[in-house]
């Protein structure tokens, strides 16, 4: 199995502890689309990507080269990433759902010179994205391509190979791009002493072991997926179950059964409205008011969404409204909020189960300090931060500091204790042409807190006063007559908690979609929100001097 690292100081030493200490236990479960599961053991991850680490080698790049991996979350693309870097290279992971432009931007900004290319919904859209002058590798669920090398044929020709390249901790590991809220994405290099560093920590936070499950379906070209799944198993040892598709995704939580989940605010929603659906009777509404009736009625409802085994329950990328959290307590599940960016790897801010704040993030992590700039961003140094922005020293200095301080371009408030507030993005906040500054995201936040709202977002540069543009949630009933009444109702809530110069003139609900493919998402479906006010730019103020306080985009069909 090759060299055993006496101290593990990366994640690759950290699998070959692994391998050597549990080579037949099942790592990786992977079901397929014919219902059937594979499962790969630790000797068998390691096996093959030994095998493909020897291809990678016999491709005659330099030492240092850069592999890009484009798929979606499967068990092979962990294999691909331990490959790339038993081989001597740097791994680069590209969105499941990026455009053909962008496939084609990041690879060329990345220097890329191979490209692993796995499960993929919408591979002839994403094709012209990928140069055919560098070699296609196939993961086994890779789109059907004469183009793309089979896995399972360059494993079967490759022997493993003899020696593996063992990197040092303050070497290169992987060049994550940001997801490009405001431009062009920025390659984030971190080294494999950084996420071995914050992975470490984490797993103390959460005291993780191998005998915990995790079930990975965020995607791993994220810096949380990839540092709380990936990185993570390989240093504790866990197993790690993957979906098979967004409509199998209930039945592939319910098989994994994980103990400790991470999700986005739109994965917890998701699964209050499965439950409302289906369990929603004024029965179970009466058991959950019951002391005697409450705690069994509760397990049997996280039973359902296979989440009864989860002692801790993590969200992140997005702010958790105060309402959801609610649901999720009242039914035995505590949600603690975690915050980081892709330049510390993911590694800054944690709720903590046995002291939650309402409306605070939580303390710093371990090695990690914090502190407010005069004009109120957050600034956090530790060692995990990056090595910086591939191919761009400008934007690098701009945001790490002589002193080693990481600009976040978060707005926060930190209390007598130490917990973490946010309040919005320093590059967000707009002047009114009153000459007024007002910052968006704490007033989406209110919005976001009504059981109407599924996305809200506020403009109001150069305007008299500010309005907001909201999507409903696709479960809202009743007639656009009815909606108004709820919704001006919320507008007069809204506006009586605000400053007179940040109270919104007007709701404006919109109809269209807010989804990546329509540009108005990045790949890891955060709001654009300069797109998005750029693609209503010429309405806002028609809307805000129409008179009315709610107002349609256009005319919409009686819900149901």
């Amino acid at each position: 199995m090759g060299a055993l690292a006496k101290t593990p100081v990366t994640a690759l030493d950290a699998f070959l502890r692994q391998e050597s200490l549990q080579a037949d236990k099942t790592y990786l479960i992977q079901p397929l689309p014919d219902g059937d599961v594979v499962e790969l053991s630790w000797r068998q991850v390691g096996e093959q990507a030994r095998r493909m680490a020897g291809y990678l080698q016999s491709l005659g790049f330099p030492a240092g080269s850069h592999i890009a991996l484009l798929s979606k979350n499967c068990a092979h693309w962990i294999v691909a990433d331990l490959a790339i870097w038993m081989a001597g290279h740097v791994s680069v992971p590209l969105y499941p759902n990026q455009t053909a432009d962008s496939i084609r931007q990041v690879l060329e900004h990345a220097d890329a010179c191979a490209v692993f290319i796995g499960k993929l919904d919408e591979w002839p859209r994403m094709r012209t994205g990928v140069p055919q002058d560098m070699p296609w590798i196939g993961l086994p669920l890779a789109p059907d391509d004469d183009d793309i090398q089979a896995w399972d044929a360059l494993i079967e020709a490759n022997p493993p190979l003899p020696e593996l390249v063992l990197p040092v901790a303050d070497q290169l590991a992987t060049i994550v791009y940001t997801s490009g809220t405001t431009g062009v994405p920025k390659g984030v290099m971190l080294s494999f002493g950084s996420m071995y560093l914050a992975a470490s920590n984490a797993l103390r936070l959460f005291n993780i072991s191998a005998q915990d499950r995790l079930l990975s379906y965020l995607p791993l070209s994220h810096v949380a997926e990839r540092q709380f799944v990936e990185i993570a198993s390989l240093l504790s040892g866990q197993q790690v179950y993957f979906v098979n598709s967004i409509t199998t995704f209930l039945e592939d939580v319910r098989r994994a059964r994980p103990t400790v989940f991470f999700a986005a605010p739109r994965v917890w929603e998701n699964f209050r409205s499965y439950a409302e659906r289906k369990h929603g009777s004024a029965w179970v509404r009466l058991q959950l008011k019951l002391p005697l009736l409450r705690e069994r009625m509760a397990r049997r409802l996280l039973a359902d969404m296979g989440l009864d085994q989860v002692r801790y329950a993590v969200c992140g990328s997005a702010r958790l409204t105060q309402g959801l959290s609610s649901w999720f307590a009242e039914r035995g599940l505590l949600i603690v909020e975690a915050y980081g960016m892709t330049e510390n790897c993911g590694y800054s801010h944690l709720g903590r189960p046995a002291k939650i704040k309402a409306g605070y993030i939580g303390l710093p992590n371990p090695g990690v300090e914090c502190r407010l700039s005069g004009a109120g961003e957050v600034l956090v140094r530790s060692r995990t931060a990056m090595l910086g922005y591939y191919k761009d020293p400008v934007r690098t200095a701009e945001v790490l500091d002589d002193d080693g301080f990481l600009h976040t371009g978060d707005l926060g408030e930190i209390d007598q204790e130490g917990f973490l507030r946010l309040v919005g993005r320093a590059k967000d906040t707009f002047k009114t042409s009153k000459g007024r500054y007002v910052t968006p995201v704490p007033i989406e936040a209110l919005l976001l807190d009504s059981p109407l709202i599924e996305d809200a977002c506020v403009v109001g540069r150069d305007l008299p006063q500010p309005l907001a543009l909201l999507r409903l949630r696709d479960d809202v009933q009743g007639t656009e007559e009815q909606l108004t009444r709820q919704l001006d109702a919320l507008l007069q809530q809204v506006n009586a908690s605000l400053q007179r110069s940040e109270q919104l003139g007007c709701l404006v609900i919109i109809r269209d979609e807010w989804s990546a493919e329509s540009g108005l998402r990045t790949p890891n479906l955060k709001l654009k929100r300069n797109v998005v006010e750029a693609s209503y730019q010429g309405q806002v103020n028609l809307w805000l001097v129409s008179g009315n306080t709610v107002v349609w985009q256009q005319k919409s069909k009686e819900k149901v």
